[in-house]
């Protein structure tokens, strides 16, 4: 308001006249900080900055200056802020000084969030590196730097190395700490996360419920963690489909980001991209679209064109033009996605997989079904590279690869691609579930055409008995799959 602006100009002045006297002026800044006014924390420490010579005094500045940042999501000045201080404490500490181990995990962090994860873990390594020689082996700090490490290491999709370093760190903490520290919470939702990679959704879900439990008690209502807790718990009912679950978590902690973030700060693109993603599961594309705009809004601003986030947007945005049936801005959407993997990412992450599958899905819908398997066969690659043959993503590119092969009229490898999907899907999803359904179908078709009847119809029967269960009586589907049964029975009738 106004009036908070004439009251800034006349503390600004008053600063610049006592900026000597700065223990007061410390305290100050810190409390800006903690109280959110991230921007009157900044004038004060430019100016605090400016009038010291005294570089033990800068470097702390800087400190806060870079910290201001990070809480408004500006990560390139950030970055700038704490290399400034970093090459202060270069100068005037000893090699294994342990605020140098701070500035690197600072630095570290501030790189993770702009996705240069081998740059952030080789500083997370330096700062381990200092508190091994420094530190007890159950202290605090180390079990932050497993931490870290452990969370370059997922983000570059290495799993196991991702999973070691996060258990140690759950191990010190839990020796040191109360069973209700919320340092606790942050280790189970870590873990909880590697596992959701890993596709083990009840080990999942268990290590969110307990960060959840945790969080319930000892922090305010509005607290950031609670709200990631919120939107960890929301992924895992949406890898069950279970979708009106999935959405009222997700809007429990888009509510949290609304009441405590400025309106443009990078926290809000998972919770809009969250809330996208069930109105795709829930057909109302419209709606997926226009959450998916504000994430690309948010990510367009302060990112680099190159960052792996804007490629996950493109394919969110290309996924709801797929639904809609506009395959040639769906396959425009996709390709800017991979140009952005193939110049950020190494050649068998993860991510590629996604890209080759979703194109791979795109010539499929147009009929191209040589070029849509040999993306998919890419993407199989990846895969396997990557995770065990039994995870829960290969079931969809089996089924994606068994529908190739079905257009080609090649039935016994679509069947055998169904079979393995099948495998897979019926361990990890609930018996009712719609992908279920589907899969049965498509087995039962396979077996129409290759004119096994009885096994045709016994599929057929289990996909329909799925989707009356699940689906409106006048769903186009059950309509769909009784067709197909009775002129299996009729086949049947007539051989038998």
């Amino acid at each position: 308001t106004s009036d908070d602006d004439q009251q800034l100009r006349l503390l600004t002045n008053r600063i610049r006249e006592e900026a000597g006297a700065n223990t007061g002026w410390r305290r100050l800044g810190k409390l800006l900080l903690t109280t959110g006014k991230f921007n009157k924390a900044e004038e004060l420490y430019n100016i605090l900055s400016e009038k010291t010579s005294d570089e033990n005094e800068k470097q702390y500045y800087y400190n806060q200056l870079g910290l201001a940042h990070w809480n408004q999501g500006n990560y390139e000045k950030a970055i700038w802020y704490y290399e400034q201080r970093l090459e202060i404490q270069q100068k005037t500490l000893p090699l294994n000084h342990f605020e140098l181990a701070t500035s690197y995990n600072n630095i570290g962090l501030v790189c993770g969030k702009m996705a240069e994860y081998s740059k952030a873990l080789s500083y997370f390594k330096k700062a381990l590196e200092i508190y091994q020689k420094t530190l007890p082996s159950n202290h605090s700090d180390l079990a932050i730097s497993y931490n870290n490490i452990g969370t370059a290491y997922n983000s570059m999709g290495e799993y196991s190395k991702a999973l070691s370093h996060y258990e140690k760190a759950l191990q010190i903490r839990q020796k040191a700490l109360p069973s209700n520290h919320p340092d606790l919470a942050i280790s189970y939702n870590n873990i909880g996360n590697v596992y959701h990679k890993m596709g083990e959704y009840s080990k999942e879900l268990l290590f969110y419920e307990k960060a959840l439990e945790i969080q319930q008690k000892t922090l305010p209502a509005n607290h950031p963690h609670l709200a990631q807790s919120y939107n960890n718990i929301g992924n895992v009912y949406h890898e069950m489909g279970e979708h009106s679950k999935e959405l009222s978590f997700f809007e429990k902690a888009l509510e949290i980001r609304q009441k405590t973030l400025p309106s443009s700060h990078p926290d809000f693109a998972p919770s809009y991209n969250n809330i996208g993603s069930v109105y795709v599961n829930m057909g109302e594309y419209s709606k997926a679209l226009s959450f998916y705009e504000k994430v690309l809004e948010i990510y367009e601003k302060p990112l680099t064109s190159n960052h792996p986030h804007l490629a996950s947007s493109y394919n969110n945005i290309g996924r709801v033009y797929q639904k809609m049936g506009e395959h040639s801005k769906e396959l425009s959407f996709y390709e800017k996605a991979l140009k952005i993997r193939q110049k950020t990412l190494p050649l068998n992450h993860h991510s590629f997989a996604i890209s080759y599958n979703n194109i791979g899905r795109v010539y499929q819908k147009m009929g191209e079904h040589s070029k849509a398997l040999s993306f998919f066969e890419k993407a199989l690659e990846i895969k396997q590279k990557n995770l065990l043959s039994n995870h829960p993503p290969f079931a969809t590119l089996y089924k994606n690869i068994g529908f190739a092969y079905e257009n080609i009229k090649d039935y016994s490898k679509a069947l055998s691609f169904y079979e393995q999907a099948l495998e897979i899907e019926e361990k990890t999803l609930l018996p009712n579930h719609p992908s279920l359904a589907i899969l049965y179908n498509n087995i039962g078709f396979v077996y129409e055409n290759m004119k096994d009847y009885l096994k045709a119809l016994s599929y057929y029967e289990r996909a329909q008995n799925i989707r009356q269960r699940t689906l409106p009586l006048n769903h186009h589907s059950i309509k769909n799959v009784k067709e197909s049964t009775e002129t299996v029975k009729e086949e049947v009738r007539k051989n038998s």
